[in-house]
């Protein structure tokens, strides 16, 4: 697929999608962006994302492709975002895999998606890795510390509840907001946590480990 001309005076905004579980995060993402008037995405798709993005979501290379403003292939390290000199606010890796948060971790840039995210942690700008496995080894524990300490953000796409979901749909965008606010996108996709309402009162735990009714 080609790319698409630039949108002038755009925030840019790299979005790669690994093979981790929770493909649907970056394919939201990408929705959203898509008539986003002052964002420009541009986007990666690895190789085994292209299987996982099939398994659940039903989506297809070129479908996905088309959601975003620019492509890049994963093999092609001497894209535009490869540089520096790139202007950009930064990347999301929605979802990370625990290989992805390594080649980071490690400074490997042994991709276009690794190099992606080395160039924007070395230019300080915003990367956020959507960190997807269960539970954690030592390793993936160090390299999240590793990353953190160089400036990422790591960010598993785990639910929240206190807005009281109703369909997987709104669990999903409300993480993907949350993502979003990291990069002041102004967005309507979940409503902002207003406080407690007014005469709620917080459950406690009976004698047995159980909720007690308030």
């Amino acid at each position: 697929m080609p790319d698409r001309p630039g949108r002038g005076d755009a925030r840019r905004i790299v979005i790669a999608i690994t093979g981790a579980t929770g493909a649907v995060y970056g394919v939201r993402l990408l929705q959203h962006l898509q008539h986003h008037a002052g964002v420009e995405t541009h986007l990666i798709v690895s190789d085994a994302a292209l299987l996982t993005l099939h398994q659940e979501t039903g989506l297809q290379r070129r479908a996905v492709e088309a959601l975003a403003h620019v492509v890049h292939k994963q093999r092609d390290v001497g894209a535009a975002i490869a540089s520096g000199s790139f202007q950009s606010d930064g990347m999301i890796v929605a979802p990370c895999s625990m290989k992805t948060l390594a080649s980071v971790a490690h400074g490997l840039s042994d991709n276009l998606i690794a190099r992606a995210a080395d160039v924007v942690l070395k230019e300080r700008r915003r990367l956020v890795l959507m960190v997807r496995e269960t539970p954690f080894n030592l390793a993936h524990l160090r390299n999240m510390t590793a990353v953190t300490e160089m400036g990422g953000i790591i960010f598993p796409p785990l639910p929240s509840f206190y807005h009281n979901p109703k369909s997987i749909e709104e669990m999903v965008d409300h993480t993907v907001a949350r993502v979003l606010d990291l990069f002041d996108v102004q967005h309507a996709l979940a409503p902002r946590w207003a406080g407690m309402k007014e005469g709620s009162v917080a459950p406690t735990l009976s004698d047995d480990g159980g909720d007690a009714a308030p």
